[in-house]
């Protein structure tokens, strides 16, 4: 099984609103933390620590296997 690592970041911007970021891909969860380890030095990451996932995929294999449904972001 191939596997991959998935590092984001992600914190709320607004009511309801986050700001995602795919920071990088990782051949192992080590490198992965590593990498959350480099971007805590940075001004924003550091503000918020918790923000941070590591998700991880196998290659070759579907995650979205049905339609989808579009959303708008309501503007006022």
């Amino acid at each position: 099984m191939n596997v991959v690592f998935l590092l984001w970041h992600s914190h709320e911007i607004g009511d309801r609103v986050t700001d995602d970021k795919l920071i990088g891909v990782y051949s192992s969860e080590a490198e992965a933390g590593a990498a959350k380890a480099r971007k805590l030095k940075y001004e924003g990451f550091r503000d918020e620590p918790d923000g941070f996932l590591i998700d991880k995929y196998e290659l070759d294999r579907d995650y979205w296997s049905e339609g989808y449904i579009t959303k708008t972001a309501s503007r006022q």
